[in-house]
């Protein structure tokens, strides 16, 4: 709260206890729970009366049409892509013949890349499993 720690709310509920006396603490923490609770109505008054002049003005009806403007099916951009042929899927998609070869030398290598580093890694757990038994 306010960004006081634990330690800084003890020493000026102390020094508070010292300069306002314990007899008016109890009324002077009422009348500042009081003056709090206030504060916070207020401020939820003025945010509800903010949201409703927005709702008058037509906030929300700019919103909706500003979402709806910015929904790509809404402006026919799906036909667009049919016609042009990029609403097709990667897998009904052709690639040509050059790139198609690149494709699968590249899915290859990585393949062989995945095989060995599995291989690899077998080893090395194999290796540290006898490892802690050479050791008793």
């Amino acid at each position: 709260m306010f960004g006081l720690g634990m330690s800084e709310m003890v020493l000026i509920g102390i020094v508070a206890l010292i300069v306002i006396g314990p007899k008016d603490l109890p009324g002077m923490f009422r009348t500042l729970g009081q003056f709090t609770g206030k504060a916070r109505g207020m401020a939820r008054e003025f945010s509800r009366a903010m949201e409703a002049a927005a709702d008058e003005a037509g906030v929300k009806d700019i919103s909706n049409t500003i979402k709806t403007a910015a929904n790509p099916k809404q402006f026919g951009v799906d036909k667009i892509k049919d016609a042009t042929g990029m609403a097709k899927g990667p897998e009904t998609q052709t690639l040509s013949e050059e790139r198609q070869a690149a494709k699968e030398k590249m899915s290859a290598a990585m393949g062989k890349a995945a095989e060995e580093r599995h291989a690899r890694e077998a080893a090395e757990a194999a290796a540290e499993t006898t490892a802690p038994e050479a050791d008793k």
